[in-house]
């Protein structure tokens, strides 16, 4: 397994404090509203269970739902309509999903790590992009 924390750690070391991840979901049968979510989690916290959603049973993903909203220092969801995804393109509706997500936190994250390739446009938090980030 890899290091699971190996980007907020890289974070932290260049100062970041209050690091949020963001990731989508959705996006893959393009049925419905796109939707995200954001979290921060306490520097000390570190849950190994979390890996890429669809690698993990609907059973342990309700579990570490609940385990991350209690341990949360804040998490955030945010979505994408239907017809934002017909006037954006998937691609760009996800990019808003998520960054509502980030700005809908009520604690303004210092830096945000993006499951993806591409930062999200009109956040003002530095952006880290990782591509394969929800199961790294």
């Amino acid at each position: 397994m890899p290091d699971l924390f190996r980007y907020e750690n890289e974070l932290r070391a260049q100062g970041f404090a209050l690091i949020a991840g963001v990731d989508e979901a959705g996006r893959g049968p393009l049925a419905g509203p796109v939707v995200a979510a954001a979290v921060i989690l306490p520097e000390k916290e570190k849950i190994n269970e979390v890996n890429d959603s669809k690698k993990l049973s609907a059973g342990m993903r309700e579990k570490l739902a609940a385990c991350i909203k209690r341990l949360a220092v804040d998490w955030s969801i945010g979505l994408a309509t239907v017809q934002e995804i017909e006037l954006l393109n998937i691609h760009g509706a996800s990019l808003l999903a998520m960054r509502r997500a980030v700005q809908s936190l009520g604690i303004a994250p210092h830096c945000v790590i993006v499951d993806g390739r591409f930062a999200i446009p009109g956040l003002s938090a530095a952006q880290y992009a990782v591509t394969g980030g929800d199961g790294l």
